[in-house]
């Protein structure tokens, strides 16, 4: 079939609207018409070749459709449903049969690879070089995408579709990192090194959760403003200021949690040194490849942990009902990170997102 999509040729070039010719879906694929699609940071960091990532390709990973065509192995999705797009896995290696998708031996090339995993190509250019495809398994900057039944979730009629996109992907990254990798605590201290999409998801989940002291750390002054409305107990601008003895000075002793997603290697090490004993820092944010930070072996010795979290560790059809049951109990207000944009606006949206005018924007792409 003939699509419309968005596509970046070559590294750090704008996005350009092309057709293009979708194959129908195998056996294992579900075919979407795309009504809606996030936008990602890591869209960028793709647009500009900081993950090595073959041009020209259709990015796009925070999807959300409607179920048009069914290959004859899937039974969990039909045509007509409403479905969110999300990552891809493998589903056979040895993390993933222990339910540990996001830490698929194969997950970059899942995800990063522009293909499928037997290494065809189901997007096609009409003429001239091929256009990659299959990015997260979906490439959702697009009228239709082809994802498989292992990426898709389910999810309710009732809640706007267009808005629901980001849960795929950001939002689940940063609540799932409060929620499901470090189950914090009623009570517990918390700071996020970046109050973006991600960060303010982890600091309304880490609302929803009872921490009892919150703190954003970001240098925009609207974003801080947000965070502050949407759960933080104390904001905070780095610029300026020694941010250890700003931290400390707000949660003395040192803080039982750290979320480090602007992916600066000094705000990890930053990120450790202002850990309380037996404290967690977690790296959510994607640097480029090749990117180090160092840190004082002496400091872990008091039990402190450093770790990595990719996807929030979610199960994306078990998190993502419950992120939109959290959104219906006015738990989790993701939509107030949010601006529409219609598809062929994909570069303004890019624009006003690296500037920070606008934290979530979403791309409209079709009626729901």
């Amino acid at each position: 079939m003939k699509i419309t999509a968005a596509v970046v040729a070559e590294k750090s070039a704008p996005f350009e609207l092309r057709e293009l010719e979708l194959e129908a879906p195998r056996s294992d694929e579900v075919l979407v018409r795309i009504v809606a699609t996030g936008i990602c940071q890591t869209d960028l960091h793709v647009r500009d070749q900081e993950y090595p990532v073959p041009l020209p390709a259709v990015l796009g990973h925070e999807g959300a459709g409607v179920v048009e065509a069914v290959g004859a192995a899937v039974s969990s999705v039909r045509r007509g449903d409403h479905v969110v797009l999300s990552y891809q896995a493998c589903g056979h290696c040895r993390p993933c049969l222990q339910g540990r998708y996001p830490y698929c031996r194969r997950a970059f090339e899942a995800n990063f690879g522009c293909a499928r995993l037997d290494g065809s190509a189901g997007l096609h250019n009409g003429v001239g070089p091929d256009v990659h495809g299959h990015f997260f398994g979906q490439s959702s900057f697009a009228t239709y995408s082809l994802a498989t039944e292992r990426n898709v979730v389910k999810v309710p009629r009732d809640v706007p579709l267009e808005l629901l996109g980001p849960l795929g992907c950001g939002l689940q990254t940063g609540a799932g990192a409060v929620l499901n990798s470090l189950k914090i605590p009623a009570g517990a201290s918390l700071a996020v090194f970046g109050s973006g999409a991600v960060g303010l998801a982890a600091i309304m989940a880490a609302k929803a959760a009872g921490a009892h002291m919150v703190v954003a750390v970001d240098v925009n002054p609207a974003r801080l403003e947000l965070a502050g409305e949407l759960g933080a107990s104390h904001v905070l601008d780095p610029r300026g200021v020694d941010l250890r003895d700003a931290l400390t000075a707000i949660v003395p002793g040192g803080l039982d949690f750290v979320l480090e997603i602007t992916a600066r290697p000094e705000m990890l090490k930053a990120a450790v040194d202002v850990l309380a004993p037996l404290g967690t820092a977690a790296l959510i944010g994607g640097a480029p490849q090749g990117t180090e930070a160092s840190v004082d072996m002496n400091t872990l010795l008091f039990g402190r942990t450093v770790r990595g979290i990719i996807q929030g560790d979610s199960i994306p059809q078990l998190f993502v009902p419950q992120l939109i049951e959290m959104y219906r109990a006015g738990r989790f207000p993701f939509d107030r990170l949010v601006r529409f944009y219609e598809l062929e606006q994909i570069n303004q949206a890019v624009a006003d997102m690296r500037r920070g005018a606008t934290v979530k924007p979403i791309l409209r792409v079709s009626a729901p």
